[in-house]
C-alpha cells in the first residue's frame, strides 16, 4: 500500500508582518534622520506643479501600502505558480529600480532626493529580504 503525504505551503504571517512593519520602521527612521539633519523634504514633480511635503505620515502609508502589496502578490503567486518565490523576487526587485524614478525625477534639494531613494531602497531591502524568508514555495 502506498502513502500519499500531502504539505501544505503558508506564509508564515508572523514573518510577514515583520517584514511590512520592519520595512515601515526602516523608513521612518530614515524621515527622523533626515528631518533632524535639516533636510527640506520637500518635492514638485514638474514645474508649476505644487510643492509637496513628505510628512513621516506620508513615509507611513507609502511604505506600509508597497510593503502590503508586495506581501499580497506574493501570497497570490504562491497560489497559483510553482516558482513563486523566484518569480516574485524578479518583480520586487524590477518595482523597487523603477519606484526611484519618483524621487530622480522630482524638483527637490540633492538632500531631500538621497533621503528618498534611501527610504525606497530600505523598504525595498527589507520586504524582499523579510518576505522571502517566509515559508512556501
Amino acid at each position: 500500500m502506498s502513502e500519499t503525504t500531502y504539505q501544505t505551503t503558508r506564509v508564515s504571517s508572523s514573518s510577514a508582518v515583520t517584514a511590512v512593519l520592519g520595512a515601515t520602521a526602516a523608513a521612518v527612521a530614515i524621515w527622523i534622520v533626515a528631518t533632524l539633519a535639516g533636510a527640506d523634504l520637500t518635492v514638485s514633480f514638474g514645474p508649476g506643479q505644487p510643492i509637496q511635503k513628505i510628512t513621516v505620515v506620508n513615509v507611513i502609508v507609502t511604505a506600509l501600502v508597497a510593503s502590503l502589496a508586495g506581501w499580497g502578490l506574493l501570497a497570490l503567486l504562491r497560489r497559483f505558480a510553482t516558482n513563486a518565490r523566484a518569480i516574485w523576487t524578479a518583480i520586487a526587485i524590477i518595482f523597487a529600480l523603477l519606484s526611484l524614478g519618483g524621487p530622480l525625477s522630482a524638483i527637490a534639494s540633492a538632500g531631500t532626493k538621497v533621503s528618498l531613494v534611501a527610504m525606497h531602497l530600505a523598504v525595498a531591502t527589507v520586504v524582499i529580504a523579510g518576505l522571502r524568508r517566509t515559508r512556501g514555495r
